[in-house]
């Protein structure tokens, strides 16, 4: 008699159980780029392996649900598969191995490694999406960080903890800028996204800056233009989710983001494919939304952590640094940009920061009051020389109409040679303070 209540007790506990979740399923329907799928439990951001037609395996992530079903977009798109495919869950789709084994190493968006070498033994993970930080809780940006550029040093002084965009057309040398400070900048740990560039710049941005000591400080996550959409976005996540890590352990980070316009293409592919309604320029609100969580996650730690330093390039679509979406909402939260000039470019000054146009957010607040006014001062030059040089070459101005045109007019050779940097040249930002001075006379 007790057997059989202890039976029926079992069976009704079984009855009030829910169902144990299923992890795998099978495709209901595909378009190309996503497939429908059911029958297994599975949150956005999950990673699923789909059994093709052909016996190939594809990978893909869910990115929503429609009547009950798993939306799957593919990270191959027009694979061959077909109704009825198996789809299986994957682990590890919300979480990232971290370890000090990252430096040195290059990796794609999965933390595979690119560099023919051994897939690194990490014992730790940390969120793909980050965590968030109270924002009273962080700590202040108050002192400056030396990245070996003479007029950044100088002029747009950048503090440990910024995150500055630098916005620029085609072809002006952002690649050029983002490798001196790469190699230059005073930073304990350096990480590079290198999300949508071309496979031809991937491999020589690699092979010029994983040398040396500065190999032994960087951690480079890669993923080329012809890449799935969802890898790219993932492998912006990966590149932010490395800097976090090491922010953690008390270091002091810099993460450069080539380039968050790219990032913002692929989730523009992502939300028209699942429907979402194009607003400016194309780009849905999901976009917009995406940005300032991505930046957010830079910046300064909490008491007893370091900082991020971000540098994030954004391509000024037709060098239009105004009605970009992405640039607009990019710069209004961001901590400063600086714009590289293409007729600076084709004059040959590089770096080709037009700095009447750039600005640091916080140099006030990490400078001392004589190098802000001989930097305002160079500012004031350069920017009443760039607009009057094309009525001087026409011959339209005479020499004592305008006090500070004549200035800049008789020190323009000087400022040339101190804008002007060859790429094995760092400047210190000591040097670079003395070299202002020098050509400004200081605060006067």
């Amino acid at each position: 008699m007790s057997d059989l209540l202890t039976r029926l007790t079992e069976a009704t506990d079984a009855m009030s159980r829910p169902p144990a979740p299923r992890w795998s399923g099978r495709v209901l329907r595909y378009d190309g780029l996503i497939a429908e799928c059911a029958g297994f439990h599975a949150s956005p951001g999950t990673r699923c392996r789909v059994e093709t037609e052909d016996g190939a395996e594809v990978t893909g992530e869910i990115v929503g649900f429609a009547n009950g079903r798993n939306l799957l977009f593919l990270n191959q798109p027009g694979a061959r598969v077909t109704a009825d495919c198996a789809v299986h869950r994957l682990p590890g789709g919300h979480d990232v191995a971290m370890g000090p084994q990252l430096l040195g190493r290059v990796l794609d968006a999965d933390g595979v490694p690119l560099d023919n070498l051994p897939p690194p033994d990490c014992a730790e993970t940390r969120p793909l999406a980050g965590r968030e930080i109270n924002p009273l809780a962080r700590q202040p940006v108050d002192r400056p960080l030396d990245v070996g550029v003479r007029l950044i040093n100088a002029a747009l002084t950048v503090g440990c903890g910024q995150r500055v965009g630098i916005i620029a057309g085609s072809g002006v040398g952002k690649s050029v800028l983002i490798e001196m400070m790469t190699r230059y900048t005073e930073a304990d740990v350096v990480v590079v996204g290198l999300i949508g560039e071309r496979a031809r710049e991937v491999g020589d941005f690699v092979g010029k800056v994983m040398t040396g000591p500065t190999r032994d400080k960087t951690c480079v996550v890669a993923v080329p233009a012809d890449r799935s959409p969802l890898l790219r976005l993932r492998a912006a996540h990966r590149a932010t989710a490395v800097a976090e890590y090491f922010r953690d352990q008390g270091k002091q980070v810099m993460l450069i983001m080539d380039s968050l316009t790219r990032v913002a293409h692929a989730r523009r592919e992502v939300g028209l494919a699942l429907g979402e309604q194009p607003t400016a320029r194309g780009y849905p609100p999901s976009v917009i939304s995406m940005i300032p969580g991505l930046i957010e996650r830079a910046g300064p730690g909490l008491p007893g952590e370091g900082s991020i330093t971000a540098f994030y390039t954004i391509l000024a679509d037709g060098d239009d640094t105004v009605n970009d979406p992405v640039v607009d909402t990019a710069r209004a939260i961001l901590d400063g940009h600086f714009v590289l000039s293409r007729k600076q470019a084709q004059m040959g000054i590089y770096p080709a920061i037009d700095l009447p146009q750039s600005v640091s957010r916080v140099m006030k607040d990490i400078t001392d009051k004589p190098h802000d006014r001989a930097a305002a001062r160079l500012r004031r030059m350069i920017a009443t020389y760039m607009e009057n040089r094309d009525m001087m070459l026409m011959g339209a101005y005479t020499q004592g109409q305008d006090a500070t045109l004549d200035e800049a007019v008789a020190l323009w050779p000087r400022i040339e040679a101190f804008i002007r940097q060859e790429i094995d040249a760092p400047a210190t930002l000591a040097e670079s303070i003395v070299a202002l001075d020098t050509l400004t006379g200081g605060s006067a």
